[in-house]
């Protein structure tokens, strides 16, 4: 795997991390920041033929 995509899927995880933690408290704004944030980074996967959501190891 070379560093762009892992430092893609790294971050794809963190911001899931987030977007969980922000919807665990309630925070909204924030939510809906860190999902447009998720959804950008899977639309760079996309476009760069990197699979999210699958075992690169």
């Amino acid at each position: 795997m070379d560093a762009f995509t892992a430092g893609l899927l790294q971050r794809i995880r963190a911001t899931e991390s987030d977007l969980t933690m922000a919807r665990e408290t309630g925070d909204d704004f924030l939510a809906e920041v860190e999902q447009a944030e998720l959804d950008d980074l899977h639309r760079l996967a996309a476009e760069h033929g990197v699979q999210v959501g699958v075992s690169h190891v």
